[in-house]
């Protein structure tokens, strides 16, 4: 590594001594003391342009409400806006280069944010970054603020932000299961219980019970996105206010649902709201929740389309890949795989998010960037996965619609359709000659007249075994 000529860095100072900077950086000491500290994920925070940006509306909705209190000049407020504004609109994300895992509740990122502002700020007024004397990360841009109430106000604001697309995906998967429910209305098969053969059913059905399933997810996302408008914006350090004016809560509040465009409320409490998770404990079950489905509805696909000649073989996903480095001609529903691995990573995420939300003491809760990353890291590749899955996937499906009705035909399973007409102990004793000789079960009902070829033509229609019928009572 060549030596880094004073040239080319600034010196700053802060509690513990002098630091050089990168003459060039938009961030500061407080910032390069937390790249040296931690680098544990390798995930920088810009890796979240959700989080970046709201942290850019925290501190712009904070400069407003300070300008109206009169305790920032117009001339600092206005500057700090712009510079804000610069960020929100995609500029200078690549200077936010702290671990999103890290010690200090958040602080490191809020600095890090407050000396991004500061140094553009200070360029805007024609200044050289650095020069705190004329605008300061702590004084100016993180007045009347708190890491303890802007970084986890900046927090639910991102994941709000984060769960739009993870909606728009979802809803984009259930489009195309619906689409194949339709498509496959007409494809007589066997359902089945505990991966026994039970009653006759369609594939459209079966696809069209997954769309619901997921279809009622969408709106637990709404639900748990809402819970996270409520924030402690003004409560400083642990909820009690201090060293902001008595109307700062509300007008940074106001502030930041004018410029994020969400409605965001003041909590009641904000003692209780500086150190509360349950928001984010609520919100990452309902992503385990949804990981859950998804990975059943991968594990179905798996099952329905294994062999092709030795297994249920009902439909075909398209192939993505070879399969094997040794056996020739095997292609592996990778896809599917591959949104089991994802759920199960956002199932180990809910766990960590438990126990961090956990592990708060007293007023404050120093585990949130755990939970912050993996709630962001969780929803992005959910997103992604769910992409993956309905345009590689679910979109390419077809059934094989011959060898589903044959299985229809040569199960065990349709003597639950005649249960009502033949009675459980003639059904039950028809069951078990079937299975043991291999013969059929109409074959044999005809056989010992339990009922016509005309009834059975009748009973054993599709129509009638998909659905609630009327039972005439026997005998």
């Amino acid at each position: 590594m060549r030596d880094v000529s004073m040239t080319e860095v600034r010196i700053e100072h802060d509690l513990l001594g002098d630091e050089p900077v990168p003459r060039d950086a938009y961030y500061g000491i407080q910032t390069q003391r937390a790249k040296q500290n931690f680098n544990i994920t390798g995930v920088p925070i810009s890796h979240f342009p959700e989080l970046i940006n709201s942290l850019a509306m925290v501190k712009m909705a904070a400069a407003r409400a300070n300008r109206e209190t009169g305790q920032l000049s117009d001339a600092k407020a206005d500057v700090i806006e712009a510079a804000c504004r610069d960020i929100i609109n995609g500029g200078y994300h690549d200077q936010f280069i702290v671990d999103l895992i890290q010690g200090g509740a958040g602080t490191s990122t809020n600095m890090n944010a407050n000396e991004v502002i500061a140094n553009r700020a200070l360029e805007i007024m024609g200044h050289v970054k650095g020069e705190y004397e004329f605008l300061h990360p702590n004084n100016d841009v993180n007045m009347s603020q708190s890491t303890n109430d802007a970084y986890p106000t900046a927090a639910r604001l991102a994941i709000i932000f984060a769960s739009e697309p993870l909606s728009t995906a979802l809803s984009d998967l259930i489009k195309a299961l619906e689409e194949k429910s339709r498509e496959f209305a007409d494809v007589i098969k066997m359902g089945r219980t505990q991966l026994q053969d039970a009653v006759p059913m369609t594939l459209g059905q079966e696809f069209g019970a997954y769309a619901v399933t997921l279809r009622e997810d969408i709106d637990r996302i709404s639900y748990a996105a809402g819970l996270l408008q409520e924030v402690n914006l003004g409560g400083t350090a642990i909820g009690t206010g201090l060293n902001a004016h008595p109307d700062y809560p509300d007008l940074a509040i106001d502030a930041l649902a004018d410029i994020s465009g969400k409605p965001m409320q003041l909590a009641h409490c904000l003692v209780e709201a500086t150190s509360d998770m349950g928001a984010f404990i609520l919100f990452s079950g309902v992503l385990k929740r949804l990981a859950v489905k998804l990975s059943k509805v991968s594990n179905d696909l798996r099952l329905l389309s294994s062999g092709p000649r030795a297994g249920f073989n009902e439909i075909n996903l398209p192939p993505m890949q070879p399969g094997s480095s040794i056996m020739p001609g095997k292609v592996n529903p990778v896809i599917p795989e591959a949104m089991n691995q994802t759920a199960f990573q956002v199932i180990g995420n809910d766990l960590a998010i438990t126990m961090a939300a956990e592990a708060g003491q007293l007023q404050l809760n120093a585990m949130e960037p755990l939970i912050i990353y993996n709630l962001l890291s969780g929803m992005r590749m959910l997103g992604e996965a769910i992409k993956m899955l309905e345009t590689k996937c679910v979109a390419g499906i077809t059934a094989n619609k011959e060898h589903c009705e044959n299985t229809v035909k040569n199960s065990i399973g349709i003597i639950t359709a005649l249960n009502p007409f033949i009675g459980y102990q003639n059904a039950t004793r028809i069951a078990k000659k079937a299975l043991h000789t291999g013969r059929g079960v109409v074959e044999l009902v005809l056989e010992e007249g339990l009922l016509t070829a005309a009834q059975l033509d009748d009973l054993l229609q599709p129509s009638k075994m998909l659905s609630t019928r009327r039972i005439k009572p026997r005998g």
